[in-house]
């Protein structure tokens, strides 16, 4: 009987190894499901296996182009756009990381001859590194009908080196920013980010919140809002 103890004393003890087996294999099918989901443009460190509310506030309106703040539900700031009313210079932003001022985006108008001339306008989006060595890793087009129906003309490339032509995007925005009601989705319809105001901010313009889905890069996402927000003539333009 001992024996027989003993035998189903070890029994147990290896189906709880077993069970601890399954769940650690399924904790790593979890974080490998994870790690497929997120979509990193400008850093992994800025995408959420959670789905994240952001809020947007501009700065004091003491001088044009000041640009905004952008905020987790914590209310704590987590990246500042700096508008031409800070650089000194009209069709250029920079995202910075808001606890140590770094900055993650350097945000560019595609200027030229054949720029002024065309109708639809561009903008290229940088990173840099350590050595200061520029890398473009987003570029958006504004068609010329987005200044009339705000409506699936603003395009997003994160393959630049195909150019950011009519068929060479990935992203675009639907709806209409000024009126912050628009998503930034996908080829295929699938929401990204969503842009919003609930009825107490309607009272405060100048806020507005921001709905990140999960695995989606936030500064990124941050990005393209800055060049939304150049586009309709809002905080970051002098």
């Amino acid at each position: 009987m001992g024996h027989a103890a003993s035998s189903s004393s070890s029994g147990s003890g290896g189906g709880s190894t077993t069970k601890a087996g399954k769940s650690s294999a399924a904790g790593g099918t979890i974080s490998m499901n994870m790690m497929m989901m997120m979509m990193p443009i400008i850093s992994k460190i800025y995408c959420s296996a959670r789905e994240a509310v952001l809020v947007v506030r501009r700065r004091p309106a003491m001088v044009g182009g000041g640009g905004f703040v952008v905020m987790n539900s914590r209310q704590e700031v987590v990246f500042k756009v700096e508008g031409c009313g800070i650089l000194g210079k009209k069709g250029e932003l920079i995202l910075r990381d808001a606890i140590h001022g770094d900055p993650l985006i350097l945000i560019r108008q595609k200027g030229g001859i054949v720029q002024a001339l065309s109708l639809n306008k561009k903008w290229n989006g940088y990173v840099q590194d350590y050595e200061g060595t520029e890398e473009l890793v987003f570029c958006i087009k504004q068609e010329a009908k987005a200044c009339l129906a705000g409506n699936n003309a603003i395009k997003i490339s994160i393959d630049p080196s195909r150019g950011c032509g009519r068929d060479n995007w990935e992203f675009q925005i639907r709806g209409h920013f000024p009126h912050k009601n628009c998503t930034i989705v996908d080829s295929h319809g699938k929401i990204l980010a969503q842009i919003g105001m609930k009825e107490d901010m309607e009272k405060v313009m100048d806020v507005y919140y921001v709905v990140v889905q999960p695995g989606i890069d936030q500064a990124f996402v941050s990005g393209v809002i800055a060049v939304l927000d150049y586009i309709h003539g809002e905080s970051t333009r002098c």
